[in-house]
């Protein structure tokens, strides 16, 4: 009673930690706490603090100077998309006011089925090789505008990394109105100007809450941009003036908003303005000093400023004379002096949305020669001050509801299907050529050689193919990923991410209905293949072979039993943890890396292949969790299709003392968790040379002059007692 208390205690105990744990491995996974392992200068060069975190969107903003030069955000608020793990590969990086991202850290991942061994630097180099990546361009060519590096091994993993920064980098960019992207707008009402509000502000109180928006560039810094550009030509001929002369002085307000036409028109003026706009059209007020004129002269030759465009979303105004007046001064008495002063209408077939974010795009030139002219372009970015606009609806969500985010997730996995249209192809020839010998086994088998010889050709396809070419080697970590999705909301998306390992898996379920665990050991895995044609190569060179007695083999068995156990139980309080130590098996090493990783896993899976050229299939035999795994499941197969004599085991002892694996009893039963369905006793039953019971037909057969039709078959005449035996278990 007292030991019962004391056990449930510690169970009591345990759960509470776990589920402590897991609590607070999700809460740490945060931007903010991301955030405190980095330094500004990690994501935006030159960056000095983080501002906090903006409730409305999950971003931070990254300071210079005080100003915020770029938003940090992490991809995994923003998208779904899991790894093979089945967890999120967070990705903390920056996006500036141009869309474009300025700075990218893998700060955590869990994808130890592929990347252990691969050096994490490679890893992270990678991650951070995406910086400067224009989300613009990204946004047009739906996420298609880049190039995607690959690491061997790490396949899916970087298609996962990619996705999701591109995906979440455009989600951010929208929801921020940045680089002139629109925001996707969510089922509802738009958002709406509020036309009743008329109240008149100075010139100090619109320019400080961004009913003005300015611009100013002076010679220093458009010498440098034109530097910057590589243009020899241009660089030759420097704008004249001191560098901090001014270059040009530009601010914007749009004035068809009441109260901010009111307070810079005057009320006069600003009938004027209403007189002169038509239905669903707007203006704005565009003011400039300096020695560059954003106007120039080409709108007095051609009728069009070819200076100056707007800009919002995915379409552009550029404005023509008729839509253009000039205003001979502002109403607001604290208003600086300006050389140019004047109105532009947007049309009503433009589809303006002055709730939304635009920009009025300056284009600069420079003489480089008679005729030719050099270009750069500068942004003045304008967004609505909140007080101008009605209630807002519930805002939408940055991240996808569930079924946008579904999609996106099906088409990753369906471009991964798509690109790797021959390996499955490949793989499904591969099952139907072995379901064809599993279910005409007899046929297949009646030749010795010929059966050999397709085996070893099998062997070896499994091995180049699915081993060493398409890294589709399954693992005891599959199995806990499966588990750990089952009890945090189970999903097929990282699962469909490597079609090979899918497809597989799916065969192996149904395999282990008809045939056992052997259909896959036996055949298709390919660390497997491996030892199995290591050990027949060391039979050619006469090495020796032990068999052990049956007593110490029959003991060693449950050892493979207890190493899964141990990691199943590990898994359950830490799945990280119990990959690590998933690490007893040499897949990763001997397949997937192709033996390049640190030195303490090469000698591992070679001293576990030097036992094999000894004692064949020495993994597979006593340390394999994955075969244990498939062990258990495999007791409620359907049939039992090896045949089998009443002599065997009693007293013939062929099969058993010639099975590859000894899975095979003395008294004649075949150990169904421990066959891997190599089929060699089905050659030996029907063995002329060496069935006892074949050659005693065969000698029968012989003094009496019967047929020996059947006996030539390997099965025992019609009237014997054990004519329709199979494999007993």
């Amino acid at each position: 009673m007292v030991l019962t208390r004391a056990f449930r205690g510690w169970l009591t105990a345990l759960v509470i930690t776990i589920a402590a744990a897991i609590a607070a491995a999700a809460e740490a996974d945060s931007l903010d706490s991301f955030l405190t392992e980095l330094t500004p200068a990690d994501l935006v060069p030159g960056a000095e603090a983080f501002g906090p975190v903006r409730t409305d969107v999950p971003v931070a903003p990254v300071l210079k100077a005080g100003e915020t030069v770029a938003f940090a955000f992490l991809t995994s608020d923003f998208v779904g998309t899991t790894g093979y793990s089945g967890k999120p590969i967070h990705v903390v990086a920056a996006i500036d006011t141009d869309a474009v991202l300025t700075g990218v850290k893998l700060v955590k991942h869990s994808e130890p089925i592929v990347l252990i061994g691969i050096p994490n630097s490679k890893m992270v180099k990678l991650t951070e090789s995406y910086a400067g990546l224009d989300l613009k361009a990204e946004a047009a060519a739906g996420g298609d505008a880049h190039d995607l590096d690959i690491i061997s091994g790490a396949t899916v993993t970087i298609m996962v990394i990619d996705d999701s920064l591109v995906r979440a980098g455009i989600k951010v960019a929208r929801a921020l109105g940045l680089g002139g992207l629109s925001p996707v707008q969510a089922d509802g009402p738009k958002r709406e100007v509020d036309m009743t509000r008329e109240e008149v502000a100075d010139w100090t109180t619109l320019a400080g809450d961004g009913s003005v928006r300015r611009m100013t560039l002076d010679v220093g810094q458009i010498n440098a941009a034109f530097e910057a550009s590589g243009d020899q030509r241009a660089i030759k001929r420097p704008e004249p003036g001191a560098p901090d002369d001014t270059f040009v002085d530009m601010h914007m307000a749009l004035v068809s908003v009441p109260s901010i036409g009111k307070s810079l028109l005057g009320e006069a003026e600003y009938q004027n303005l209403k007189a002169w706009l038509d239905k669903d059209e707007h203006a704005i007020l565009v003011l400039g000093r300096g020695s560059y004129s954003f106007k120039g002269s080409g709108y007095v030759r051609g009728g069009i400023f070819d200076r100056i465009q707007m800009i919002q979303g995915d379409a552009s105004v550029r404005f023509f004379d008729r839509q253009h007046k000039r205003l001979g001064g502002l109403a607001t008495a604290d208003s600086p002096s300006f050389a140019e002063l004047d109105l532009f209408k947007i049309p009503a077939d433009a589809e303006f949305d002055p709730a939304e974010p635009f920009r009025l795009q300056l284009l600069v030139q420079r003489s480089v020669g008679a005729l030719e002219r050099a270009f750069l372009t500068f942004d003045l970015g304008y967004k609505l001050p909140e007080q101008y606009l009605l209630p807002a609806a519930p805002a939408p969500k940055v991240v996808e509801d569930d079924t946008s985010e579904a999609a996106a997730k099906a088409a990753l996995w369906q471009r991964i299907w798509k690109d790797r249209t021959v390996e499955i192809g490949v793989l499904g020839v591969m099952l139907l050529v072995l379901t064809g010998v599993f279910f005409f086994q007899f046929q297949a088998t009646v030749n010795a050689r010929s059966f050999y010889w397709f085996r070893i050709g099998y062997l070896t396809v499994t091995l180049l193919f699915l081993g060493w070419y398409a890294n589709a080697q399954l693992s005891v970590v599959n199995l806990m990923a499966l588990a750990g999705s089952l009890r945090s909301g189970f999903s097929w998306d990282a699962f469909l991410l490597d079609p090979l390992v899918f497809i597989q898996w799916f065969a192996v379920a149904a395999a282990l209905l008809f045939w056992g665990r052997g259909a896959y050991c036996g055949w298709l895995c390919p660390f497997g293949a491996l030892q199995e044609l290591t050990n027949k190569i060391a039979r050619a060179f006469k090495v020796p072979q032990i068999t052990l007695p049956w007593g110490l083999h029959e003991r060693l068995w449950p050892a493979k039993y207890m190493i899964f156990l141990g990691l199943f139980g590990v898994s359950i309080v830490s799945i990280p943890l119990a990959e690590t130590y998933a690490e007893v098996e040499p897949f990763k090493t001997a397949i997937i890396l192709k033996f390049v990783r640190d030195w303490p896993f090469v000698v591992f899976a070679v001293l576990l292949l030097l036992a094999g050229l000894f004692i064949e299939r020495f993994y597979c035999r006593y340390m394999c969790p994955l075969g244990a795994a498939l062990a258990i499941p495999a007791r409620v197969r359907m049939f039992d299709w090896l045949k089998r004599y009443h002599e065997c085991g009693h007293p013939c002892q062929t099969c058993a003392n010639e099975c590859p694996v000894q899975a095979i009893h003395p008294t004649g039963e075949i150990n169904p968790n421990e066959c891997v369905n190599c089929l060699h006793c089905q050659v030996l039953y029907q063995s002329e040379a060496k069935c006892p019971v074949v050659i005693k037909q065969l000698k029968r057969r012989a003094k009496t002059g019967s047929p020996a039709s059947d006996v030539t078959l390997g099965r025992p005449p019609a009237n014997h007692p054990n004519a329709n035996r199979t494999k007993v278990s």
